[in-house]
């Protein structure tokens, strides 16, 4: 079968689009229509069912989706161990990443695989945890580097590989004006009277969170969720809620007036580290850039 058209079916099913699979594959959509076309013709089977304004798999789309997939795969990683074999650190590196790290771990690293590999072209997308382990999940970057599930949910996807390269030990703060700085020693009960500052409930760090107040039978109030981490610890300062923030960030948090909180009987910390897709081949950018954050 013609790799070209598998891709093209693969991208139509799952966007179940025509225009939308073209402005990934940058084709025009006559080009993606084609391929779909001779592919069915070559299976003499439709593929997708037309509805008014929407697509779905036939049984037989159904039927092929997973073995296209393993065919694009095993063709991409095949392609990839043959251009490996120069040992040139090469090509382009998908690299996905939150935004506290890629503001506050990555730059040095960053900087020094650009100077190091100046034939390698950095593809850097900042996402969620979940969003982090979906990505490498789903092929769409190859590296990320977030903060890592350690509670094995079976809402994760599976064969992803998991390695830890920092702790970061997390704080309560809010601002010196707030109530709660006026307790000396916070309970969980008091934060859940007032409005938190936090990331979105999809995050690992707010699932941590929540998880505490669970276990108290509590409620945890987050009416402005934002994943930027520089945001939140702007609007805690200003008085509009309590947050968690890593340690790391709170250099000039009495500049910012912010107060650390101490609650009592609570201490987290957060793992930080990277995930790639275990029996996918990495490129030699990748393992350049794993190796240089290592240390090796």
């Amino acid at each position: 079968m013609d790799i070209q058209a598998l891709t093209a079916f693969i991208a139509v099913a799952e966007h179940q689009s025509f225009s939308l699979a073209a402005e990934q594959l940058h084709l025009t959509q006559p080009a993606i229509s084609k391929r779909i076309k001779g592919l069915e013709e070559q299976l003499n089977s439709p593929l997708f069912d037309r509805h008014n304004r929407s697509l779905s798999l036939t049984d037989t789309g159904h039927s092929l989706l997973p073995k296209a997939k393993e065919i694009v795969q095993l063709v991409s990683d095949t392609q990839l161990s043959m251009r490996n074999m120069n040992q040139k650190v090469e090509g382009s590196l998908k690299l996905g990443t939150s935004h506290h790290i890629g503001l506050h771990r990555l730059p040095p690293f960053l900087k020094s695989f650009v100077s190091q590999f100046p034939l390698a072209e950095l593809n850097l997308s900042f996402m969620g945890s979940e969003s982090a382990y979906q990505s490498i999940a789903q092929r769409q970057v190859e590296l990320a580097l977030t903060t890592l599930e350690t509670s094995n949910s079976s809402n994760l996807p599976e064969g992803i590989v998991s390695e830890v390269l920092w702790y970061d030990k997390m704080i309560f703060v809010c601002s010196k004006d707030h109530p709660l700085s006026k307790i000396s020693n916070v309970q969980l009960q008091d934060l859940s009277n007032y409005a938190s500052i936090l990331p979105e409930d999809n995050t690992f760090t707010f699932k941590l969170l929540q998880n505490k107040f669970k276990q108290q039978n509590l409620t945890l109030l987050n009416p402005m969720p934002t994943n930027y981490l520089e945001t939140i610890k702007m609007l805690a300062s200003v008085g509009l809620g309590w947050s968690l923030l890593p340690e790391s960030m709170l250099d000039n948090a009495e500049e910012m007036g912010l107060t650390e909180l101490n609650v009592e009987g609570i201490s987290l910390t957060r793992p930080l580290g990277f995930l790639y897709l275990q029996g996918r081949t990495l490129s030699n950018a990748a393992k350049a850039f794993i190796a240089l954050i290592k240390g090796n």
